[in-house]
């Protein structure tokens, strides 16, 4: 892992220098291996579980400026996340670069649910953990009018040195945003292996198996499939997997239990929403929970790298 973000940083032209730090001599070993500067090591007592950003990129900082190198911005990329675009680190540095009034820029992606429903609890009773001015309880309030919110993603940070070392802090408080797609972060071995199988971006010649309700439409109440809604975004990932040369069939459980008939209303519903697939297969039957060996998560799907 910590060789992919050492090549991330390599290869992406705005970067002139690759640093790591580590307490370790065995990882800055792999580090200077793979084309990285290992200047110093890092002391124990900034390398524990509760060591934070700030005081590793602050040390960073301060030895780096013994060797006379005080750099203008500095990219964070973390080796937790092991998939990203070259491309996304070039843009958020140049963000950075256009917004001098800001102090750095973040990665996020959409939260996959509101704050505003979530809650403390404080003396066994529930607080609300995020509020809204405008909307007197917001944890009572239609999902549908409360405000999209977004969620650090760990990929990339980009950060200016004086907000480091004047500001005090990671990010200071004009943080600019910049809005990814997927969200891959490493904490178990069991991580990596899933991580690694959603990179599908140079997938071809594969055959992939998309349901329809739940995945590909989103779900219909009392099973009513003529009221079904497009999940476009996930229509785009199949799509973008079809243009790459990979087989796409479409199977469902519709009419599994209710016993009408929704072909021809489910054809017609992939023709007018514009669903690229091979085949559509009906008959799959309803049941509560599904075991397979090559089952992906819909949460997983969401994240692939497509």
């Amino acid at each position: 892992m910590l060789a992919w973000s050492i090549e991330h940083a390599l290869q992406c032209p705005e970067i002139d220098q690759v640093i790591v730090s580590t307490d370790s001599e065995q990882y800055a070993s792999i580090a200077e291996s793979f084309g990285a500067d290992v200047p110093f090591i890092r002391p124990a007592d900034l390398s524990g579980d509760v060591s934070t950003d700030f005081e590793v990129f602050q040390h960073a900082l301060l030895q780096l400026a013994k060797r006379d190198y005080v750099p203008d911005l500095i990219v964070h990329l973390r080796p937790t996340t092991p998939l990203r675009n070259i491309a996304d680190i070039s843009k958020m540095i140049n963000l950075l670069s256009q917004n001098e009034d800001w102090d750095s820029v973040r990665s996020v992606v959409k939260a996959p649910e509101t704050p505003f429903k979530m809650w403390l609890i404080q003396d066994g009773k529930l607080k609300p953990a995020a509020t809204l001015p405008e909307l007197k309880e917001p944890y009572n309030s239609p999902r549908q009018i409360l405000p999209e919110t977004y969620l650090q993603n760990a990929s990339i940070d980009v950060t200016r040195y004086r907000t480091i070392m004047d500001l005090n802090s990671m990010t200071g408080s004009r943080i600019g945003a910049y809005i990814m797609d997927n969200f891959v972060d490493i904490d178990e071995a069991k991580d990596l292996v899933g991580a690694l199988r959603l990179d599908f971006s140079k997938c071809a010649n594969e055959v992939f198996c998309f349901d329809i309700d739940g995945v590909i439409a989103h779900i219909s109440p009392n099973n009513d499939y003529s009221i079904a809604s497009p999940n476009l975004s996930n229509i785009a990932r199949v799509n973008r997997l079809y243009d790459q040369g990979n087989q796409i069939i479409l199977f469902t459980a519709r009419g599994s239990k209710t016993g009408i008939d929704w072909t021809e209303t489910t054809r017609n519903q992939m023709l007018s929403w514009g669903v690229k697939h091979h085949e559509l297969r009906l008959g799959k039957p309803a049941a509560d929970y599904y075991v397979d060996d090559r089952a992906i998560e819909l949460s997983q799907l969401i994240n692939w790298n497509i």
